[in-house]
């Protein structure tokens, strides 16, 4: 991943832009899902809540990872992730750290 993603899409004299995000944890398009939660998207910021599991999944690391990639190549530069854990309602700032962009070695040719 080294480039970020714009967030609006330009269709002839409208722009869309992409303000919030429905997450599902499925291998495929159309089959029950396993996880849900909703993505919000102010500026360089994201909000993230309604993380809903199935009984017997869990929100992992992966997932966690998963959930930062995207705010990542977004450009999103902070999260606040407010989620159920051992039942309380918990609110976390992330802070994101920006894609560093690879370094393309310069090539030229030798005769």
């Amino acid at each position: 991943m080294t480039d970020t993603t714009s967030r609006f899409i330009h269709l002839d004299n409208w722009i869309f832009e992409i303000k919030s995000v429905r997450a599902i944890k499925v291998n495929h398009y159309g089959n029950p899902y396993n996880a849900i939660a909703n993505f919000s998207f102010n500026g360089n910021n994201a909000y993230i809540d309604g993380l809903m599991t199935r009984e017997d999944e869990s929100f992992t690391k992966d997932d966690y990872q998963t959930f930062k990639d995207l705010c990542q190549k977004l450009g999103i530069e902070q999260v606040q992730f407010e989620r159920f854990k051992n039942n309380r309602s918990q609110l976390e700032t992330i802070i994101v750290e920006p894609v560093e962009s690879e370094i393309q070695p310069k090539l030229s040719l030798v005769r």
